[in-house]
């Protein structure tokens, strides 16, 4: 009895010893060998894994970036330029650096300019009530005020105003690009911060005509390319309606903003506008006669040669004016010049006359 016992022990174990030998062999043979910069990459990555970057995680983004052998597309949005610029000396590169970005709402038909046409009672996230219904404000291309993509945010970087029933972004938010993508109706998008968190953005996505844009929303654009035409660096396009600023090529003058019929378009952080002063209307002056014009003329031909500094001259005329036959006029002036000085050129009571 002790015999079978001993051999099945001694089964057993050259049983594990021949497993453990082929298994070590098995290693050997299909082993990966990881580059320890994967691990230095990995380590100075905040460890978010929001999925910002384009990668599954932050081990999936070190692992492709030091694959790829260089920088050039490969981002973090948490730690931002000065993140990606202590990984340059672990790689051995320069990374180049990249504008700021921040998540931008482009609707503002809130429950106060998209008046809701009906109280709706059911599931309120956005991805069902989107293929359900156009929403209360009965426009089917604004925001419809569920809140998955605050969900979504894993910074605390948005809420929902209980005001507006629209989400806020945060000056926190890191740009991950998780509330873009968990939008159903692509209202979200990520734009560049700008000089001093100044922005310029139209805050519209319905694409309908004019007149069926405005029905639903007060605020929405109506395509009237009014903003085209006033914009000098060639910014804004309208496509199916609907105006769209490019943010790269935008220098925040704010031109835009003036014209906008509907205020459609948003300005961000910029300083309140000065009141314009109101238009004064300038009395209308009656004008002068013809023949008092011609009198004052002959006048001031008469009197030109006379020695202003020396003398006071007063004149008085009388213009008398008749028109006969259609054509012909007669003017008759008749002025009174009076010298005092001595040596005036003029005598006293001298009296011109001039026919013309």
């Amino acid at each position: 009895m002790d015999d079978a016992i001993l051999n099945a022990l001694l089964v057993m174990a050259s049983i594990g010893v021949a497993a453990a030998v082929i298994l070590y062999f098995v290693a050997q043979k299909f082993k990966v060998i990881e580059d320890p910069k994967i691990d230095l990459v990995d380590e100075a990555l905040p460890g978010a894994n929001c999925g910002g970057c384009g990668y599954a995680g932050c081990r999936a983004f070190a692992e492709g970036m030091v694959k790829a052998g260089t920088m050039e597309g490969f981002f973090c949005p948490v730690g931002g330029n000065d993140l990606m610029k202590d990984i340059g000396p672990i790689l051995g590169l320069v990374p180049e650096d990249k504008k700021p970005q921040i998540a931008v709402l482009l609707c503002n038909g809130s429950i106060k300019n998209s008046i809701p046409k009906f109280d709706y009672d059911g599931d309120q996230t956005c991805s069902f009530t989107t293929n359900l219904t156009a929403g209360v404000g009965g426009c089917s291309f604004g925001c419809l005020g569920g809140g998955e993509c605050v969900d979504a945010c894993n910074f605390d970087a948005m809420y929902m105003d209980p005001e507006t029933n629209l989400p806020v972004v945060k000056f926190n938010c890191v740009a991950c690009n998780a509330c873009v993508e968990a939008c159903p109706r692509d209202i979200l998008e990520l734009r560049n911060r700008g000089p001093k968190e100044k922005r310029i953005f139209v805050a519209c996505v319905n694409k309908e005509k004019g007149p069926l844009s405005k029905l639903n929303c007060n605020v929405s654009c109506i395509g009237c390319k009014a903003c085209v035409k006033v914009c000098k660096f060639d910014a804004i396009d309208v496509n199916n309606f609907l105006a769209y600023i490019n943010y790269e090529a935008c220098t925040l003058c704010r031109k835009c903003v003036e014209v906008c019929p509907t205020d459609a378009i948003h300005e961000i952080n910029f300083k309140p506008r000065k009141p314009k002063p109101p238009k004064v209307d300038k009395p209308k002056v009656a004008a002068k006669p013809k023949a008092e014009k011609q009198a004052e003329a002959v006048v001031a031909d008469l009197t030109k040669d006379l020695p202003k500094a020396e003398a006071e001259v007063e004149v008085k005329a009388e213009v008398k004016a008749e028109v006969k036959a259609e054509v012909k006029a007669e003017v008759k002036v008749e002025a009174k010049v009076e010298v005092k000085p001595a040596e005036a050129t003029a005598t006293e009571g001298e009296e011109v006359k001039s026919e013309n």
